[in-house]
C-alpha cells in the first residue's frame, strides 16, 4: 500500500502566494503537560517524594516537537487562549522552529493543560484538559479551506498528524468530508478513553492508525492478546494500515499486505507520559526520510518500525527532550 507523498511541501497564502513551507501538519492537543514523577513505586493514595515538571505538550504537540528534532518542518493546527500560559507557550514552539502562524487564537478559552503521576511502576492517573481544543471545534481548520494551506479546490496533500482529543463530530466531518481527500493521515487517539472517537476511521483508505494495545482491544470490542492479534481484527474491520504497540512486547505493523512484528529494545523505563507520540513521529519521519518508500515492502516496513522501536525506547529511558 503506497502511502501518499507530500505533494509541493508549501501551502497557499491569502492572495495565493506561499507561506513558510511545511512537511507536515500536526493537528489538536498544544498544551502545558504538568508531570509528577517519583522514583517509587505507588498506589492509590501514595504521598512520596519527587519532581514536578511543566512542558510543553499534548499529543499533537509532542509529535511536533519529535519531528522537529528529526530534520522535518512543522506546522501546528491547534486552539491556545490568548492568556499568559498561551503566550509563553508559542514562544517557546515559535524558538524550536515550529510554524505556529495558524493556531487558532481564542480570545475567551484559555489554554489547555494536562496533568499526570507517573511511579516506578508506570502511569498513576492522568486528566487530560482540552475542553478549549473541544470548544474551538472547526475553527481550528479555518487555514486549510482559506488559502493560507490550502484551498477547497487544492487540498492539502501531504501528511497529516492528527489526535483524538478532537470531538467525535469533528473527527467524523475531517474522515467523511473533501478538506482531507488527498492527505496521508496519521492518527492517535491521544488516550485509551478516546479511542472510540476513531471509529469513524474504520474503512478510510489513507488513513493510519497508532494505537497501544489497551486503545485497538476497546476499538474493536475485543480481549487480544498481542499486537499481532489486534491488527489483524482491525484491518477486519475495515482499517487500511494500523501500527500497534504493547510496551515490552512485539509491536505490529498491520496492512493489506499482512501483518508483522517486530520486538522492541529492551531499557530501564524512567517515563512513560510521550512515548507513544514519540514512536509515532518517528515511524512517520522514517517513512517521510525514506526508509519506507514503499510500506507494502516488507524490508521496508521492517526498516520504519524498528526506528520508531528504537525512538521510542531511547525516550523512555533518558530525560532528553523531546
Amino acid at each position: 500500500m503506497t502511502r501518499t507523498a507530500l505533494a509541493s511541501g508549501v501551502g497557499l497564502g491569502q492572495n495565493g502566494g506561499m507561506t513558510q513551507p511545511v512537511d507536515i501538519l500536526c493537528i489538536g492537543s498544544v498544551l502545558w503537560d504538568i508531570i509528577g514523577r517519583a522514583p517509587s513505586h505507588m498506589e492509590r493514595g501514595s504521598d512520596v517524594p519527587g519532581r514536578i515538571t511543566r512542558l510543553p505538550g499534548g499529543v499533537a504537540m509532542n509529535i511536533a516537537m519529535a519531528l522537529n528534532g528529526l530534520g522535518l518542518k512543522v506546522a501546528l493546527l491547534s486552539a491556545v487562549g490568548r492568556d499568559a500560559e498561551g503566550e509563553e507557550l508559542l514562544a517557546v514552539a515559535s524558538g524550536m522552529g515550529l510554524v505556529t502562524d495558524h493556531i487558532y487564537r481564542s480570545p475567551d478559552l484559555p489554554t489547555d493543560r494536562y496533568m499526570a503521576i507517573e511511579g516506578a511502576n508506570g502511569l498513576i492517573a492522568a486528566i487530560a484538559d482540552a475542553h478549549s481544543l473541544e470548544m474551538a471545534g472547526a475553527r481550528i481548520l479555518t487555514p486549510l479551506s482559506d488559502g493560507s494551506l490550502a484551498r477547497p479546490e487544492a487540498p492539502f496533500a501531504g501528511i497529516v498528524a492528527l489526535d483524538g482529543n478532537l470531538t467525535p463530530e469533528m473527527l467524523r466531518k475531517i474522515a467523511e468530508g473533501p478538506l482531507f481527500g488527498a492527505a496521508d493521515l496519521r492518527i492517535a487517539p491521544a488516550s485509551p478513553g478516546k479511542a472510540e472517537r476513531l471509529a469513524a476511521f474504520l474503512g478510510h483508505g489513507r488513513a493510519t492508525l497508532y494505537l497501544n494495545l489497551q486503545e485497538a482491544n476497546i476499538l474493536t470490542h475485543g480481549h487480544h492478546q498481542s499486537s499481532a492479534e489486534a491488527a489483524r481484527a482491525l484491518l477486519a474491520r475495515g482499517l487500511s494500515r494500523v501500527l500497534v504497540t504493547d510496551g515490552p512486547n512485539p509491536a505490529a505493523d498491520g496492512s493489506a499486505e499482512g501483518v508483522l512484528t517486530r520486538q522492541p529494545p529492551a531499557v530501564l523505563v524512567t517515563r512513560i507520559t510521550g512515548a507513544g507520540d514519540v514512536f509515532m513521529a518517528a515511524h512517520i519521519a522514517a517513512e517521510r526520510h525514506g526508509a519506507a518508500r514503499d510500506p507494502s515492502q516488507a524490508p521496508a516496513r521492517v526498516a520504519a518500525l524498528d526506528s520508531a522501536l528504537a525512538a521510542a525506547a531511547d525516550y523512555i529511558s533518558s530525560e532528553k527532550p523531546l
